[in-house]
């Protein structure tokens, strides 16, 4: 029961802070400069032809 409890406060408090900038950090990541090139590349891989 005492490692459920342990658990439970750090998912409420640091693991709940942890994911908020995991969030922020891919919304980030997605808006930078150059990332709509880069999106458009990935996006035209299946119609490539070999």
């Amino acid at each position: 029961m005492e490692t459920y409890t342990a658990l439970r406060h750090f998912a409420d408090s640091w693991g709940l802070l942890g994911m908020t900038f995991f969030f922020l950090g891919v919304v980030l990541f997605n808006f930078r400069p150059g990332a709509k090139k880069a999106a458009a590349q990935a996006s035209a891989i299946p119609l490539k032809e070999d």
